[in-house]
């Protein structure tokens, strides 16, 4: 399975844990605008930097310049934002399996949000399971309709379902608080829910529901 890393530019102090020894996560790295910079001075070239590039300094924009082979540099009014385009890139270009999304949380809400709803772009349904976020807290994970199951994370205590568009038959079946036959039709957060062993189990008839693990 060929993992894709991507590094937006969201603050350091929200990485998630194994970012602190970032050379050794497994995968190629693509980078978003400020995210570029930041995998540089961490020692770690990406394979494409994609941005604009407004939010460094000349010197730094000349550092990047001078460090990543690839770069895809775009105008900064635009439809898309950087994240965006490095997310399609990752799966069209670098033919990813698997997405793991980090400097996506954090910062600006305007960016956290434009992050969170890129699951539900049409571009990206066929492969919303295959994108994770994660920061220092939260591990999101995307799903489409169908039956799961969910392995807990060991530093994790919190369960949260997060129908992101119209959602029908939404059950939660072996968590601390289940569900049944739930439909909404606009976005809700049925948060601080919890595993009761290590696997937990879910179902849904249509719509888009965001998975997250948290802790506090």
């Amino acid at each position: 399975m060929k993992r894709v890393n991507l590094l937006a530019g969201g603050p350091v102090d929200q990485w998630a844990s194994e970012l602190a020894t970032i050379t050794t996560v497994p995968g190629q790295w693509i980078t978003a605008d400020r995210g570029t910079l930041r995998l540089l001075q961490q020692g770690v070239t990406p394979t494409i930097a994609v941005g604009d590039f407004d939010s460094i300094t000349p010197a730094e924009k000349e550092q990047v310049l001078a460090a990543v082979s690839d770069i895809r540099s775009v105008q900064a009014e635009k439809d898309e934002t950087d994240t965006q385009l490095a997310l399609s890139i990752a799966f069209e270009e670098l033919q990813a399996d698997r997405v793991v999304v980090y400097g996506a949380t954090g910062g600006r809400i305007d960016h956290f949000l434009a992050n969170l709803f890129m699951a539900v772009e049409e571009r990206f349904r066929t492969v919303l399971n295959r994108i994770e976020m994660r920061d220092r807290q939260n591990t999101i994970q995307f799903y489409a309709p169908g039956t799961y199951e969910l392995t807990k994370e060991a530093d994790k205590k919190y369960l949260a379902f997060i129908p992101l568009v119209p959602t029908t038959d939404l059950n939660l079946v072996d968590e601390k608080y289940p569900l049944t036959h739930f439909d909404t039709t606009v976005p809700i957060s049925w948060a601080s829910n919890e595993f009761i062993g290590e696997k937990a189990h879910f179902n849904f008839k249509t719509g888009i529901v965001a998975v997250i693990q948290s802790k506090d």
